[in-house]
Formats: structure tokens, sequence, C-alpha cells
């Protein structure tokens, strides 16, 4: 199993922001991380430019977006995007996109979320002919009539993961992409609902072993403060579970909120969590790191103690 960090933009200046980034992309690959994952915030930076910006600073890590919308811009746009963010890293980046959530689509870009099942399958047939690239892309389907030339290709092979959480679209990421990227889906969820419906497409449509990527909160505590790290991850992060899609896979395990999703507590009880994300079927685990403390200095104090000691039981599941 390969281990990454999330690194995106958090409340604050702008300017700030990409300075913070920067030095976090820094700190991942020194630290022997296998991947970074950006997400697409609707109300900030732009994953794809902070991917490009992220391969200036960086020579080896695989850097992805988790996930880009697809319905914010047509797909010839989104290829034209990510084929040059992957010349700008040398052909690390890893393209993750989705149909967003009706939150984000209908009521902030005011969108129809009419089907998003069957447009991201011919979304995917749109960017998988624009990998082919250099030349023309001639795509015609129920949602799209494209005819447009490319002159920019892919550097290197370019995976396309798309966020798939229930069974149509486990079935679209495995007969048509490199794999899927998860949140709020625990280790039941994995092995007993994900990993079963992407290989078993990808396997019919002749395509190799899906990757499963899996975002997990980690907090490093004493074991005192277990439950208080879970309250901090439910109140920071649990906006994702007003979702009717991420409450249908939290269904499908036995975690009922993102505290109960956290990899949390000691150096034994974190790694015990990866290990049983990784008999699961993980493939590709990604960290979102959550610091605790009551003041700013504490929390400081906890990202950089959390950075180390991450850093040493990635090494060691290697």
């Amino acid at each position: 199993m390969r281990v990454g960090v999330m690194i995106g933009p958090e409340r604050g200046d702008a300017a700030k922001k990409v300075d913070r980034m920067m030095a976090d992309i820094v700190w991942a690959e020194e630290a022997g991380l296998d991947t970074a994952w950006v997400p697409q915030i609707p109300t900030d930076f732009d994953a794809l430019i902070t991917v490009a910006l992220m391969g200036t600073k960086t020579s080896r890590i695989e850097i992805g977006t988790a996930v880009v919308p697809l319905q914010a811009q047509h797909p010839i746009a989104l290829a034209r995007q990510a084929l040059s963010a992957h010349a700008a890293t040398g052909g690390r980046l890893a393209l993750g996109v989705g149909p967003s959530h009706h939150w984000i689509i209908e009521d902030m870009l005011g969108l129809p979320y009419e089907k998003p099942a069957k447009l991201t399958r011919d979304y995917l047939e749109v960017l998988n002919a624009a990998q082919q690239a250099p030349g023309e892309v001639n795509v015609v389907n129920s949602t799209y009539n494209v005819h447009n030339p490319l002159d920019l290709g892919p550097v290197a092979p370019l995976p396309i993961l798309v966020a798939a959480l229930g069974p149509v679209m486990l079935d679209i990421a495995g007969t048509h992409t490199d794999g899927t990227i998860l949140w709020m889906a625990d280790e039941r969820a994995v092995g007993d609902h994900v990993v079963p419906k992407i290989t078993a497409a990808a396997e019919k449509a002749g395509r190799g072993a899906p990757r499963i990527v899996a975002g997990i909160p980690v907090c490093l505590c004493a074991p005192s403060q277990v439950e208080v790290a879970k309250e901090r991850a439910n109140r920071i992060l649990a906006e994702a579970e007003v979702s009717p899609n991420y409450q249908r896979l939290l269904d499908q395990g036995n975690a009922k909120d993102v505290g109960d999703l956290c990899a949390v507590g000691d150096e034994e009880a974190i790694m015990k969590r990866f290990k049983q994300f990784e008999d699961a079927g993980v493939t590709d685990l990604s960290m979102r790191l959550l610091p605790i403390g009551d003041t700013r200095d504490e929390l400081i104090k906890s990202k950089y103690h959390t950075r180390e000691v991450v850093a040493g039981l990635v090494a060691d599941i290697r």
C-alpha cells in the first residue's frame, strides 16, 4: 500500500496559502511519501493549478486531484488543463474527477444535477479519447458531440480516477478508468462493497487491477485523547456527512461519522488502522492530518510531531 497526504488550501490569506502548500509538498517528498492529494474546494484554489505549482518544487512524488467536479467545465477544457499540469509535473499527475454533489452543482453553481452517472460515463469517453492526442478528438455520445483537434498529448501515461461510491459509479470506474478515490469509506465498506464491485468491472473490461485510494483523517494523540480527537474530526470535517452519496457509503460499513473513520491514537493504534485498510484492499492511503490542541502553539507542535511520526510509519509499511 502506498501512503500519501492531503495538501490543500485552508483558511487564511491567499498569498500565504501558496507558500504553505509549497512547503507542505516539499516536506511530503522529502519525508518519502508516495503521493499528495489536492482537494478541489468549491470556494478556494484551483486544484490543477496547484498541482502544476507543486510540480515545480518536487521531482518524484505523484500529485493528484481529489477531486475535480466534472460539471464545471467541458471535458476538452479539463483535458487540456490536465495535460498541461501533467507536463508541468513531468508526468506525475493523477487526475481525480467526479460528479460532485447536488449542494455544489445545483445550489452553488446553478447547474443541473441530473443523471450524474450517465454524465460521468459520457465525460470519461471524451477524457479517454483526449489521452490519444496529439490528434483529433472525435466523440459523439448522448451528452457530447466533440470534434476537437489537440496538439497537446500526455508526456507519460495519465491515470484517471473517479470518485465512485455507489454500485453504478463503481462499475463505471472499473470499466473506464484506473480506479477510484474514496472519502467516508471505512475498512468494511472498502472490503465488502468497493473492491469487489470495481474489480469485477475492471476484469470484465480487460483492464488491470484498479487503484483504490482511501482518504482518512489521522490524529496522533495519547490514548486518553482519542474521544476528544474524534469529536474534533466531527466538528471540522462533518460537512461531508450531509451528502446522501456519503451517507449511502457510510451505510456500507461500520462507521457512523467521520470521527469513526479516523486513524487516531498513538503510533501503534495508527499503524494498526493503516494495516486494516491495506488488508481491505486499499492500494493508496491518503492521510488528512488532523493536529490536536487547545492553542495555536499546541496545534502547530502537534502538526509537526504528527508529520515526523507518520513519515516513520510509512517507512515501516515498506
